[in-house]
């Protein structure tokens, strides 16, 4: 949305907190400088000069981001409190990860004695499908971030939500940790919609799932220092291998849909990339100054090149190539 005013940060919730949480004797001494941001306190969302002036200087009024982080009041019982937990889509570095995170801190911090883990996504929750659910423990997740993968499978596809909601109402889960992208958190709002109409008690929790960091207002999603660190053995062995062939060019094509990040941290991380395609920046491919005429006298001028491109790179040019095709076709005998 253009205008911040029309932006609804808050945070849905099922009502009122008061149950103390056993967080609270360390949040009492959490305090460490004047920079600390209490859960009262709110992250703006344009925190420029030039927006708290516009605004007359209310900076109560302006949007705003509730911080991260434990309370001192909660909503669920922990004693009385069953979690479920389910990983979506494809996969992605640091899986396992988050999963033996979530039980660690809900176990040992929070006292949750009862974490559910759905197999296979979103199939999981559906009977006909026929998936286990795995009790998770300390014992059981102490070195899954050892393993690749998650030990929770994983699926794509669109699933019944109301059979989802069914299956949580029937196993008596209050909170449901959906571990995926943008089809899998879409689907979360989904579940979380079927809840409230339901009126049922369960709270649904998103934890977005990207190797891209195309995430705004993070520093940096889980996964992505993985994927940047392993494309740079893949810009090495593109460039060893330009280097080798007569008037050789290296392409190395990396993850990066609508941003890239990964492109550039890699190409930062490796200084043997001559080019870096990336979504952001609009390129043109043919005519006087274009890429390809770039490429060529840089070809042959050191005899060898290596391309870097994120995969959404220049999806203005594939848009416009496909008509010409079509006519080359319609142009051809036979």
């Amino acid at each position: 949305m253009a205008d911040s005013d029309a932006l609804d940060l808050s945070i849905p919730t099922l009502g009122p907190c008061q149950i103390s949480s056993p967080m609270q004797a360390l949040l009492d001494g959490r305090r460490t400088s004047q920079h600390y941001v209490g859960e009262h306190d709110r992250v703006l969302f344009d925190d420029t000069a030039s927006m708290v002036a516009s605004r007359g200087g209310q900076l109560a009024d302006l949007p705003g981001f509730e911080p991260a982080g434990a309370r001192q009041k909660i909503y669920f019982d922990p004693a009385k409190t069953r979690v479920g937990i389910v990983t979506c889509g494809g996969l992605c570095p640091g899986l396992n990860n988050v999963i033996r995170g979530l039980v660690m801190e809900l176990w040992f911090h929070y006292g949750v004695r009862k974490i559910s883990g759905f197999t296979g996504g979103f199939r999981g929750f559906i009977p006909d499908h026929g998936h286990s659910v795995i009790d998770l423990t300390p014992e059981v997740v102490s070195n899954i971030h050892d393993d690749g993968g998650t030990i929770l499978g994983t699926s794509r596809g669109r699933q019944e939500t109301d059979q989802i909601v069914d299956c949580l109402e029937r196993m008596g889960i209050s909170i449901l940790f959906v571990i995926g992208g943008d089809g899998s958190l879409r689907g979360a709002m989904k579940i979380a919609e079927i809840v409230g109409e339901r009126n049922e008690k369960i709270s649904v929790v998103g934890i977005p799932k990207t190797i891209d960091n195309d995430i705004p207002y993070i520093d940096q999603s889980f996964g992505f220092q993985t994927a940047f660190s392993e494309a740079v053995e893949a810009i090495s062995s593109a460039h060893v291998e330009a280097k080798a062939a007569p008037h050789g060019v290296g392409l190395v094509k990396l993850m990066g849909r609508h941003s890239g990040f990964i492109a550039c941290y890699a190409a930062l991380a490796r200084n043997d990339a001559n080019y870096v395609l990336v979504p952001e920046v609009p390129f043109a491919i043919d005519g006087p100054g274009g890429f390809l005429e770039h490429l060529l006298a840089r070809v042959k001028a050191r005899g060898h090149a290596v391309i870097v491109v994120a995969e959404g790179a220049g999806q203005d040019a594939l848009r416009e190539r496909p008509r010409e095709n079509r006519r080359l076709r319609q142009r051809a005998p036979g």
